[in-house]
């Protein structure tokens, strides 16, 4: 699979420490990496198809000072799309009322037909860039009137998503509309949070000797500068490893 890092915070800090441990960790996820820095509206987006140990490009980028109140990382083990730059995390599209969302996802999708739509306008051939897809298009639908949604309506209906996406499917989320960032999952001890007196930070895995803890399971989280604002409904639908899942991957592996 892959792993995701994210950080909301009630200013700007320095996380260096953090993503140098996060990005050490490619050697098992060898098949790309990405960042991105938000600040509200404005999101500059960095990548590779290329293993994070090996990107002399991203071991010098480590050497400044990243200060930043929003951020999200991803290292990436390919199983669904090629390795190249198109599928590489994050992504990030606008909606059609000019709000940005930024995801980084640690999963697969085994079935979602919702989904299978955006297989011809997507860039790459990830099930993840799908995702934000079909994200950006419920939440078009909804704004149809002309009428933006409040950040409840959309919490709502970020909510009823993952409920229906998470059945059957491995969905640990990042994403990040330009003011609240929304934190998913639904594998046990695959995501980890980490509360400091600056914000608080996500990583699949500990990055620190620190008190990391498990994030809520199978729960829509949402978080504005460092605290949590809202929590979704508890679904239930935990992933679980299965054979038939794991024939799956591996066959999808063996093509790229």
């Amino acid at each position: 699979m892959c792993e995701i890092f994210g950080a909301s915070l009630k200013y700007k800090t320095e996380i260096n420490r953090y993503l140098k441990e996060f990005f050490s960790h490619s050697n098992h996820h060898p098949h790309g990496w990405g960042l991105a820095f938000m600040d509200h509206t404005d999101t500059m987006i960095e990548k590779e198809p290329l293993q994070a140990s090996k990107s002399h490009y991203l071991k010098s980028r480590l050497t400044v000072p990243i200060v930043v109140r929003t951020a999200l990382a991803h290292i990436r083990y390919a199983t669904v799309g090629n390795v190249e730059y198109c599928n590489c995390h994050p992504y990030s599209m606008k909606d059609n009322s000019n709000r940005r969302w930024t995801m980084v996802h640690n999963g697969t999708i085994f079935e979602f037909d919702p989904l299978s739509k955006f297989y011809q306008f997507q860039t790459g051939n990830t099930d993840s860039e799908r995702i934000l897809y079909y994200i950006i298009e419920q939440i078009n639908k909804k704004e149809e009137s002309g009428t933006k949604l409040t950040f409840r309506e959309r919490f709502e209906l970020l909510d009823s998503i993952f409920i229906e996406l998470s059945k059957g499917n491995k969905v640990n989320v990042l994403l990040y509309d330009g003011e609240y960032l929304y934190v998913h999952t639904n594998y046990k001890e695959s995501l980890f949070y980490l509360e400091k007196e600056e914000g608080i930070l996500f990583s699949t895995k500990p990055l620190s000797q620190e008190s990391w803890k498990p994030v809520t399971f199978t729960t829509l989280l949402a978080f504005q500068d460092g605290k949590q604002i809202l929590s979704g409904t508890n679904h239930k639908n935990e992933f679980i490893e299965s054979e038939e899942n794991l024939r799956y991957l591996y066959q999808i592996f063996s093509n790229l």
